[in-house]
């Protein structure tokens, strides 16, 4: 019974002086895990420390061991030679979690950088030279590989700051042409949805159809009355997506209304959808520039990477063998 009190009281004053949101509230134990829980992440106070209470209450009373010698990071386990540190564990808290999910995230933490660096012992033990030989040559070629392609995408990336021109584009697809057909059919179009009491859809219908520079000023003027709209007829999309926008229209009637300069009125329960089709492409044509401009520019600029990444590695391997940097033995007979 006395120990029961006395582990009450204990925990009734580790509440009212480490529990207190203050910096200053407990200078002595900062370096200790219970209080670098309390300022790591600003948490929540009052329910992280009332979870974590239990079970660190014997962190607290050994806290010089999770002092750090040079006194800037403090490590929170062991195990053999190697140590996890407090900054590991810093970079996986995030700052919108509570204190209960933050305490949660730093047990995880710890259990499973202790698991693997108990089977990375134990695997070291365990498994045959060999194959501890080929992992290590493997690790060593993947931390090559790491280093160089960061490099190489550095260089690239000052190389891909330079602008491809309209000409370079514009000659790309014109001796490309063939190898830009369509895969499905594509719209150039006008288009409003309406809802289903609009009063003046007459003079929405004949300002959609003729569209000059006053059509446009009008129908801009009362465009936050419908529901929907898509005045850019320079744009291409495909006809899947036309689809989408106007429920009426489908896959198998689809050919009924998009047609080359064809205005048509579609109307469902949700509303009322006017188009006026300005051009269409069938499958298998060959596509517009427009249509497939970014994927030409996409194109060449791999090309620009692939050249530069070449003529690179040419010229590092040029150099270092002026330098005698690196040479290649005849091997003796």
């Amino acid at each position: 019974m006395n120990k029961k009190i006395e582990s009450k009281n204990k925990e009734n004053y580790l509440t009212k002086n480490l529990l207190i949101p203050n910096i200053n509230a407990c200078p002595a134990a900062m370096n200790s895990y219970f209080c670098r829980m309390l300022f790591l992440k600003h948490l929540s106070v009052r329910n992280f420390f009332r979870f974590l209470l239990i079970s660190l209450i014997p962190l607290i009373s050994s806290c010089d061991a999770y002092i750090n010698r040079s006194g800037n990071n403090d490590p929170i386990a062991r195990v053999g030679d190697s140590y996890l540190y407090w900054d590991e564990i810093a970079t996986s808290l995030s700052d919108n979690l509570q204190g209960e999910d933050s305490a949660s995230l730093v047990t995880n933490y710890i259990n499973q950088w202790a698991t693997r660096q108990i089977l990375l012992e134990k695997a070291k033990i365990n498994l045959s030279e060999e194959k501890l030989s080929e992992f290590e040559q493997m690790v060593s070629e993947y931390r090559t590989d790491l280093y160089t392609r960061a490099y190489k995408e550095a260089l690239v990336n000052q190389v891909n700051d330079t602008l491809l021109t309209e000409n370079e584009l514009q000659a790309f697809y014109e001796a490309e042409k063939e190898n830009f057909r369509l895969k499905e059919k594509i719209v150039r179009l006008r288009f409003i949805e309406l809802p289903l009491q609009f009063l003046n859809k007459d003079e929405v219908i004949e300002g959609l159809k003729r569209f000059e520079e006053q059509d446009f000023i009008y129908l801009d003027s009362i465009g936050v009355q419908f529901k929907k709209l898509n005045f850019n007829d320079s744009l291409w999309v495909p006809s899947t997506r036309v689809i989408e926008e106007i429920p009426p229209l489908t896959v198998e009637n689809e050919g009924q209304y998009l047609k080359n300069s064809q205005f048509f009125e579609l109307e469902d329960a949700m509303g009322v959808y006017l188009t006026k089709v300005i051009e269409v492409l069938d499958a298998n044509e060959i596509a517009p520039f427009a249509y497939v401009k970014p994927s030409i520019i996409q194109i060449l600029l791999n090309r620009r990477k692939l050249d530069y990444i070449r003529k690179l590695e040419t010229e590092i391997i040029d150099e270092a063998t002026q330098k005698k940097e690196f040479e290649v033995f005849t091997p003796k007979e």
